[in-house]
């Protein structure tokens, strides 16, 4: 198993603008991994970027407890969207490539109380639209649709494919 290291970004979020969640995510997950890959010039990065798209506004991680509870206002009995990117970077190789995949969540209806015992019992700070599926579990989620790991913040099988791509890049010949 090749030896890894977790190192933020410290990419501000906030700079993107775009109203579209996979230009947004795309966008943030290429610009952490460049941002790492800058001081770590020889090493892969793999960075990856999820929002939560509730109609048209796009969610990312909460600032306070406040906005996390209209967050969650919002996502009741709503069918949302997922997006997660994730983008691999070698600087000294000028090598990126990315992708990213699509889930789709639907709330139960949630009460006042069933949202503030869940943010009394969660870290919800750290997580775009407030929530984690695999803390909530069944309190919040009724339907998934799609990949789990996605919603979770890295889909695997995506990551596998880009990897495969990344390390075997394919041959091209002239004709």
């Amino acid at each position: 198993m090749p030896d890894f290291r977790v190192v933020p970004s410290r990419v501000d979020e906030d700079l993107f603008r775009d109203r579209d969640p996979v230009v947004f995510a795309r966008r943030a997950a290429i610009a952490k991994a460049r941002a790492v890959g800058a001081e770590h010039p020889s090493s892969l990065i793999i960075a990856a970027d999820t929002v939560v798209c509730c109609d048209e506004d796009i969610f990312g991680k909460p600032k306070s407890r406040r906005e996390a509870e209209s967050m969650l206002e919002r996502l009741s009995r709503k069918r949302h969207r997922v997006v997660t990117a994730v983008a691999l970077y070698r600087e000294d190789q000028d090598r990126m490539l990315s992708g990213q995949a699509t889930s789709w969540v639907t709330f139960k209806m949630l009460s006042r109380a069933d949202i503030e015992k869940y943010l009394d019992a969660n870290d919800f700070l750290d997580k775009a639209g407030s929530y984690a599926i695999q803390e909530s579990g069944d309190a919040l989620v009724r339907k998934l649709e799609g990949d789990y790991d996605n919603v979770v913040g890295l889909p695997i099988r995506l990551l596998r494919e880009l990897l495969t791509d990344f390390l075997n890049p394919r041959k091209t010949s002239d004709i």
